[in-house]
């Protein structure tokens, strides 16, 4: 009954949208490899035509959400493109479309990583879009040259980097790297640490915070804040996974010491989402309703979106 009310509650105050959504790229096809290259990113195109009702209920209610904006603007190049004119008619040539909408996601190679034909809801299109960012794997451009002893500051860099990425172990590529250095200080290897510190319980995240202020004098406040939480996320995925509760707590004290303003939605997130991987229903549902009173209460695009990927059978698949 207390799940059955607060997803009721979710539905009836989840449809209002903000106001900044996905930028849009405005140059060719072309042009857009070129900056996904430029960038290190995946391009996403929305395949859509004119008539498509589908298509335009994406455009009027998804694309301009906040929570899709800030996702897909750090992570893609967007593209709209018309199958039906224009530039959209060479585009289909290569990459065919059935239905609209269809949405890509192709890598700056023109490699094909994903097409999904139809139209998503937020917490869906979001999903979709950690899953194309999933099958990217460009570590196997450097692991070669690193087994063959390079060490060149770059590609260790780029190859941590490319593991990170790919959801691959990089601590014991960028110990090793640390190990050799003896001057932390520089630019080069601030910006290393701040890639390398990939999970709260690790001695790298400890050298990040030790740092801290360095590396946002390089960087900026706002990148090492994102570091902290996806660093955390990382060690709370892994509490779920191995059932550990001190790692979960672990994560927990992280944000609430290193980042606390997201600290409060994050630790009701991950106690939902490990409390139901462990079968503790009341758990779940106690944080379930902390999370929709204390954090979501004021924002109903956010209780939505919480309602979306907290009340599925399961929540370690979210996006």
């Amino acid at each position: 009954m207390r799940l059955l009310t607060l997803f009721t509650i979710c539905l009836l105050l989840g449809n209002i949208s903000a106001a900044q959504g996905i930028e849009f790229f405005k140059g060719t096809w072309e042009e857009a490899l070129v900056e996904a290259k430029k960038h290190d990113k995946i391009i996403f195109v929305d395949a859509y035509a004119v008539w498509c009702g589908p298509c335009k209920r994406m455009s009027n209610n998804v694309f301009p959400n906040d929570k899709v904006g800030t996702f897909y603007n750090k992570n893609f190049i967007n593209m709209k493109l018309d199958m039906e004119r224009g530039e959209g008619l060479k585009f289909r040539k290569k990459y065919p479309v059935s239905a609209f909408p269809t949405l890509f996601y192709i890598d700056y190679t023109g490699e094909l990583v994903m097409k999904v034909k139809g139209a998503q809801d937020v917490a869906g299109f979001i999903k979709l879009g950690h899953n194309a960012l999933n099958k990217i794997d460009r570590s196997g451009l450097f692991a070669e040259a690193y087994e063959k002893g390079d060490r060149d500051p770059e590609l260790v860099y780029n190859y941590v980097k490319a593991l990170n990425k790919a959801g691959k172990p990089s601590l014991k590529i960028a110990n090793e790297y640390i190990r050799s250095q003896k001057d932390l200080s520089t630019k080069d290897n601030l910006r290393f640490i701040l890639e390398a510190a990939s999970e709260v319980d690790s001695r790298i995240f400890g050298l990040m915070i030790e740092h801290r202020q360095e590396i946002e004098a390089v960087v900026s406040k706002e990148q090492v804040q994102a570091r902290i939480l996806d660093a955390s996320k990382a060690t709370a995925d892994k509490a779920i996974e191995f059932k550990s509760k001190d790692l979960l707590t672990e994560a927990h004290d992280a944000m609430k010491k290193y980042y606390p303003e997201m600290a409060k939605a994050f630790i009701y997130q991950t106690e939902m989402g490990y409390c139901l991987t462990q079968g503790e229903l009341d758990d779940y549902l106690d944080a379930c309703k902390n999370y929709a009173k204390k954090v979501a209460k004021n924002d109903a695009d956010e209780l939505s979106n919480f309602c979306l990927l907290y009340t599925s059978p399961s929540p370690r698949d979210r996006g």
